[in-house]
Parts: structure tokens; sequence; C-alpha cells
């Protein structure tokens, strides 16, 4: 999501980034950045007031953010590599080094516009897809891949740019502290993180319609208001670290994982970068992003020459580089963006919170019903502000990723469900639409058939949630993930939309586990080493475990019980507490420690399990019956 860059070849509706970036920011700088912002909205003023931003024409574009895994389906750390290989400008990095990125030519928005963008999106596919056969790596569709573990989540795969490293060390500096994540859904997950690399989980399919400036406060709260239904019937990131979390869990991972604000004791308001709004927008673009620049902080620089103000007067079309920079900072699910083409600026409403995959055609059926609400926007609705809260839009988008298309919506004084608001008024409004853009028919009845089948069917979130319950029967969680990854992508191949996707299938492992964090077992039960050791006995005999961590009031590991050794103490009584007769000498290991390297130890020591630290905080156990 944290796009890499534009260069002078890059097609117009590239992503936001900027890789010539500085890390070493001085204060002098900064200030003369914000005065550079100032200049920059006098320019964008002048450019709306004499007419000089293009209208009466629509284009669409689109990027493709995409996961690199390898023969088994982890994650692959070979993003530059395969980006040399791939030598198209089209491509570029990510901030992980298993994510890439395709940015697709604007086309305008008539006759078979999206049959051309779907051919381009799956042409540069295959491109990289033949690339990668050559260095064993493989390409996945999917909002979050479920074989990430926190292990690709350290600073040392953060893709070496500039850009990335100034942005989390700036993060990092208004923080004050570590990041934090807590997300609950079926399962939970708390866990805190030093850099923004959690970020690099997501993958979206980000999508870009130009729109008419003088239009831009109808357009973009109706984007705002249709955001909800639209991410529900779309979800397809439901797994994190091995958790079942939200319908879409990006939406939340994303927030919180670059979230700046620091925490304190006091109650405070402050939005953050990653965020839906807390309001419409009012008046025009420039009313706009007003608000953003005093909402939100300057936080990236690099130098920047001329006037963009005295530039506008003179006659050219400045590119603002102030202003896009600033707002590359700022996440907003629905984000405005000025852009300059073959000489003429523009204004596009860019769509950040559809995810990835599973499919190209799902990806370009999400777009035609985006693109086609957006232009068919009834009358009724173009003051979306006064007849609608904003707090019912922002909660329906929340809903909407927490459990998808199942999702109750408030919807202008009703409360209606997102598939009967698609089939009696969202798919019909974006046919008048595309129609009335001159999309051919065939185009529309193509792409919408894939709606009405995933609303008659199943979305992808539901596709891997319950494919991934019935792969975990009788296996361990890492090999339900493999076979997971191995499905998705034999069916992404596939070319069918998800709603025609069949039950995933078992695959066989192509190699054996190497690391211990690939055989471990996560699903811990421990005692403290004051609790009753006969309770403690009873318990392990009633679960049937044979190893228990052992815990001090701190929460660091201090001992362990084993069954075996349990059965050798005689006289046990109500008072005797488990440090009175756990073991005290024990091994440890890491989740990345080779498996081999256990082995050897297990043997040597003689000994049948090894409880799993990582960074002194207990994460698992592995014992002889995991291998």
């Amino acid at each position: 999501m944290l796009a890499a860059g534009l260069t002078k070849d890059t097609p117009i509706f590239a992503g936001m980034g900027d890789q010539s970036i500085q890390q070493n920011f001085t204060d002098v700088q900064k200030a003369r950045l914000s005065a550079q912002l100032l200049e920059d909205l006098a320019a964008l003023e002048y450019l709306l007031d004499n007419g000089k931003i293009e209208k009466g024409v629509t284009r669409i574009g689109a990027e493709q953010e995409f996961c690199l895994v390898d023969r088994e389906g982890r994650p692959a750390t070979c993003a530059s590599e395969l980006l040399e290989a791939v030598n198209d400008k089209h491509f570029t990095s990510e901030l992980a080094v298993f994510n890439l990125e395709i940015n697709l030519d604007p086309f305008e928005l008539k006759g078979d516009a999206f049959t051309k963008m779907q051919n381009q999106l799956e042409s540069l596919l295959q491109l990289a897809k033949e690339k990668g056969k050559e260095k064993e790596v493989q390409i996945i569709l999917t909002g979050i891949l479920p074989t990430i573990t926190k292990r690709e989540l350290e600073e040392d795969y953060m893709t070496p740019s500039p850009r990335y490293h100034a942005l989390n060390e700036r993060l990092k500096e208004l923080k004050q502290g570590d990041f934090s994540l807590y997300l609950a859904g079926v399962d939970e997950l708390s866990i805190k993180h030093k850099n923004v690399l959690f970020e690099a989980c997501n993958t979206s399919f980000q999508m870009h319609l130009q729109i008419d400036p003088n239009d831009f406060e109808s357009a973009y709260n109706w984007a705002q208001a249709i955001s909800g239904p639209l991410l529900g019937i779309a979800s397809n990131s439901p797994l994190l670290l091995g958790r079942e979390l939200w319908y879409e869990t990006r939406i939340g991972l994303f927030q919180q994982s670059i979230d700046s604000r620091p925490t304190t004791f006091a109650l405070k308001e402050q939005l953050a970068r990653v965020s839906f709004g807390r309001d419409w927008a009012k008046g025009t673009i420039v009313d706009y992003f007003k608000n953003e620049i005093a909402d939100h902080r300057v936080i990236l620089g690099k130098e920047i020459e001329g006037n963009s103000f005295e530039k506008a007067q003179s006659g050219e079309t400045p590119k603002l580089d102030a202003l896009n920079l600033h707002n590359g900072t700022i996440y907003r699910w629905n984000r405005p963006c000025y852009g300059v083409g073959k000489g003429k600026a523009h204004l596009r409403i860019e769509n950040r919170y559809i995810p990835a995959g599973p499919t190209a055609i799902d990806e370009m059926a999400n777009m035609a019903l985006w693109v086609g609400l957006m232009l068919g926007r009834p009358e009724k609705y173009d003051n979306s502000s006064e007849k609608m809260s904003f707090r019912d839009v922002k909660s329906n988008f929340v809903n909407a990723a927490r459990v998808g298309r199942r999702a109750q919506m408030f919807w202008f004084g009703k409360k209606v469900t997102i598939e009967d608001l698609m089939l009696e008024e969202f798919l019909p409004i974006a046919e008048d639409g595309l129609q009335k853009a001159g999309v051919d028919e065939s185009d529309i009845i193509r792409l919408f058939e894939v709606i009405r089948g995933r609303l008659n069917g199943q979305s992808g979130s539901e596709w891997i949630i319950n494919n991934f319950r019935k792969l975990k029967e009788g296996c361990k969680q890492d090999d339900a993930l493999l076979s997971l990854v191995k499905n998705l992508q034999v069916f992404e191949d596939s070319g069918l939309p998800v709603h025609l996707w069949p039950e995933a299938e078992k695959i066989k492992k192509v190699t054996k586990p190497t690391l211990v964090a690939h055989a471990m077992s996560t699903l811990l039960f421990r005692v403290g080493k004051h609790d009753s050791a006969e309770l403690a006995k009873q318990i392990m005999e009633w679960k049937n475990i044979h190893h228990v961590p052992v815990e001090d009031e701190s929460g660091k590991i201090c001992g362990l019980l084993t069954w075996s050794h349990l059965r050798k103490i005689k006289g046990m009584s109500s008072s005797t507490m488990v440090a009175d007769v756990m073991v005290n000498e024990i091994y440890v290991t890491e989740p990345t420690t080779p498996l081999e390297e256990v082995k050897r130890l297990m043997k040597d020591k003689a000994i049948g399990c090894l409880p799993v630290l990582d960074k002194g905080h207990l994460v698992g156990i592995i014992t002889e019956n995991d291998f």
C-alpha cells in the first residue's frame, strides 16, 4: 500500500510514492516544505478557478499489488531480483521484499475499456509468472498472504529504499514507542512490533477514477457512502498469522500498523494517518487538502525546485510535488489525488480499500461495480451529506470489514443487507452509469455476472475461511496454511472467479519443515510456579498433555512440568506447589532455529520437548511427536 514511486515513464495514474526522499530532513527543510505546501495550495486554487483542470473526459486506472511465494507457498524474499528480470516500467517495488506492484496504464472509459485493462493486467501478471518460474518463485493475488509469519515482519525484510526507511523512522519517532496491534474475530491477535512492516502484509487492488473538478464534494461523499457495501462484497483477507480475524482484516491491520499517534494516559482525539475520515467533505478539493494539512504533520521531505504558484500563473501545469508528497503519507480509504498527464492537470479518487485477488476477473468486476456506481449516482444522492449520517457510513464500512457481505447496512434511513442493497439498488445504478459512459454491454453483462454469482455463492473471504477450517482438521496449522496457499494459486491460475471455486484439497508438502516455527505447537497450556502441583497434574491427565511450561510472576518461563517426571514424585499434598516439583534446568529454542539442530539437542540431552521463545516470550513448544 505504500506505493514505491514515480518516474518520468510511469503511467499517470500510478501510486503516490516518491523515491527521491531524504532520510535526514532538517528542521529548515521541513519549514521550507511547509511553505511549498502553501504555494501548491495557491497553485491548485488558481488552476481550479481558471478552468485549468481537465474535465469532460473520464479515465480509469489501477495499481495491482501481489505477493511472491516459494515452491512451498512461503514468502519469497526476491522482489528486487524479479523486478530486474521483468524489466518493465509498469512494475515497481513495494514496502517488503516479498511484494511487488504493477501500475496499469490509464484507459479512457468507453467501449471495451474494461476488457483492455483486464488484458493488460493478465499479460503483465503472466510476465511476472514466467520470469518467476526461472527463479522458482510464484505469485499470489490475495489481500493477506496466509503464510506470512512474524519472522518476515522484521526490519531486515524491508525493501532497501530511502522512502521506506525514512517513513519507518519518522513514524517510529512520532509514535514514541512500539506499535500495537489488536484485532478480534473468531480468533484474537494481540501483539507489539517495532516497525511499520506489518503494513506489508496488506496487498490491494487500488482503483483510480478521474472526476470532474466541479463535482468534487458530491463525488467524494458518494464514494464514501458506497464504501461499506462494496467492501463487504469484495472481502478477501480473513487470516493473519494463522488467526481467523475480520473478513477484511486489512482494514484494521493497516490502520494500526502505521498508527503514529503516541499512547498516553490522556484522553485525546487525534485523527489517524489511516482512516475513513471524521466527517463529510465540504467545498472544493482545495478545502479538502487544507483540512489534511491542518490535521497531519509533514513527515517526509525532499528538495523541490521552483514556485508552483508562479508556474501556474505563467501558463505551466505544475506537478504540486509538495502537496502530492504530503498526500502520499495520509492513507484515506478513499483518497483524492491531483495528477498531471500529457501536460494537463486532473483530479481523481483513489479507492484503496479493495483487496488484491482472488483473480483478475474478480478485481475487474469490483472495479466495474465501483466505477459504475460513481458515474451512475442518481440525482437524489448528489447531496449525500444532507440526507445520511456520516457515522452511519463509517459504521457500514467497519461492519463490512468485520463480517463481509453478511453485514447489515444503514442506508438513508433504512437498515438493509448488503445482498438486498446490491441487487435492488447498487447493480441497477452501476449498470446505468456504465451504459451512460458508453461501456460495451458485453463487458457490463460479463463483469456483473461475477458480482451476482458472488452474492448467490461465496466471497473470497468465505472461501478462505471455510477451507482453512477443513484443512486444519487432522493436521498442523502450518500444513493447513501451506495447502491453502497452494490451492489459491491453482484456482487463481484457472481464471475462474471465486464464486465458482470448488473445495480446497490438502496438498502434500514439497519439502519437510525446516524451522521450529513450521513444526511447533502454539496452542499452549501453561501454569504458574505457585499453582497447585496436584491440580496441574490432574489437568495434564485430563488434557493428555505431557509437557507444560511454568511461568513466574512476570510471565517469564522458569521451569517445566513433564509427565514422566511427575509420575516419579511420591507424596504430593494439597500444599505442594508447581515450583516444588518442576524441572528447573530447561533448554529452550527459538522459532527460527533449524529443526535438525533441535533434533540433535533433544537427542544429546535426552529430553522430550523444548519451549520456544521469541525475544524472551513463550510462543510455542516443540516435542518429539512434532517431528
